[in-house]
């Protein structure tokens, strides 16, 4: 069977992660709307700017439908910006948005910009839960999962810190693999979502 993928396309690097999923035999939506999600067996959200992409999913409504989709099944994951968006607690977003709207689908408490700001950006290797080796990860303004609750599994950590954590549907990397070249974590999620519950 074919796996049916979205990625959020409101921001961010939506485009990088859909090359990725058409490399693995995907069929890739581009989803701005509610309606784009029928059919689809999961959905990413990409890296970007999660102040921004918070704020275009309300203009588009797509708080409720998201919730929806992940309540009938369909599998999500959230790279960088996008697990901000998961997650159930937001550190360190700037005074003058108050408290960071997410969906809370996700037991953690991520802290923004824990590795530091933009010219901090760094790549290097982790060993992955799941992958052969050590996968090439790269960090921009990269968040950390700061609290990590009961029924959230660990899937790698850097300096001590979680960066990579999954609960039940839900798949949340801090870096971003979608601008590495490899797929496997690509790979990893496309077996979830066609893995029956």
């Amino acid at each position: 069977m074919t796996a049916r993928i979205g990625v959020l396309a409101l921001q961010g690097a939506f485009r990088e992660h859909r090359a990725a999923l058409e490399r693995l035999g995907a069929q890739v939506t581009e989803v701005r709307l509610a309606a784009d999600l029928d059919g689809l067996h999961g959905l990413v959200l990409p890296g970007g700017e999660s102040t921004t992409m918070a704020r275009l999913m309300t203009e588009y409504a797509l708080w409720e439908p998201l919730l929806a989709f992940h309540a009938r099944g369909g599998q999500l994951w959230g790279t960088c910006a996008g697990a901000i968006l998961l997650s159930r607690e937001v550190q360190g977003a700037p005074p003058q948005f108050g408290r960071q709207d997410s969906l809370g689908l996700l037991d953690v408490t991520v802290q923004r910009n824990a590795f530091g700001r933009q010219i901090d950006s760094f790549t290097t290797g982790l060993d992955m839960r799941g992958l052969n080796g050590a996968f090439p990860a790269v960090f921009i303004r990269a968040p950390a999962f700061a609290r990590v609750g009961e029924g959230v599994e660990v899937l790698s950590e850097y300096e001590g810190q979680a960066v990579a954590v999954r609960q039940g549907r839900v798949l949340a990397t801090a870096f971003h693999p979608e601008l590495t070249g490899d797929d496997r974590l690509h790979e990893l999620f496309l077996q979830g979502c066609l893995t029956p519950a």
